[in-house]
């Protein structure tokens, strides 16, 4: 009779796969940051692979010890929190800018894209600065361990999680740009963008990570 209790590797990319979901599937920064940039069509390919790449890169690595790094710089993470609190309130104040500015929204998308190298710093930036991006890699660590020598396959599976999920914002993005030719849409979706990093912003700042 199949169990996975007869395949380590797989019960343990199973188990990766759906704390992955858990902690990735979120509509946080990152996650508001793709949609934008797919609703505008300004490198989302380029995006969405920069970011996998540094999951992919911070996952393993969690395993590998970044709790020990982590030990031996505690300021670290008080750096990241703070860093991650300018790079929030920034980002608010510009979608809320253009929220209240009549058609702003429209125009930027409208305009030639920006940059590969801007969208891939943001993507960078809303990645790495991020505390919770850091706290749920400490996470996938430490609950790797408990899967011995099969831990690393546990990584794979949170990698699966976060590829599935970068996935589902590419296409999200995609399939509700027809109803974003409407400047009340962009400016709602900026507005509710500014909410988001306000209330990350100001919950980090007091309540930290």
């Amino acid at each position: 009779m199949f169990s996975f209790a007869s395949l380590p590797s797989l019960a343990a990319w199973a188990s990766g796969t759906a704390t992955g979901l858990g902690l990735f599937a979120v509509v946080g920064a990152q996650s508001a940051f793709i949609l934008r940039q797919g609703l505008m069509r300004a490198h989302l390919l380029s995006i969405l692979l920069t970011c996998a790449l540094i999951d992919a890169v911070f996952i393993f690595a969690s395993v590998w010890g970044l709790q020990t790094v982590a030990g031996w710089f505690p300021w670290l993470t008080d750096a990241i929190l703070w860093f991650g609190v300018a790079f929030l309130g920034w980002y608010a104040l510009q979608s809320a800018r253009r929220a209240l500015q009549s058609g702003a929204g429209l125009a930027t998308a409208r305009r030639a894209a920006p940059s590969r190298r801007a969208a891939l710093l943001g993507a960078v930036g809303f990645t790495l600065l991020n505390p919770h991006f850091w706290l749920d890699m400490m996470v996938v660590g430490s609950l790797a361990y408990s899967f011995a020598e099969s831990r690393l396959w546990f990584a794979a599976g949170a990698l699966s999680a976060s590829i599935t999920w970068l996935a589902v914002l590419g296409a999200g993005s995609r399939l509700f740009a027809p109803v974003f030719s409407n400047p009340r849409a962009w400016r709602i979706l900026d507005g509710v963008i500014a909410l988001v990093m306000a209330w990350l912003a100001i919950r980090l700042a007091y309540g930290g990570i």
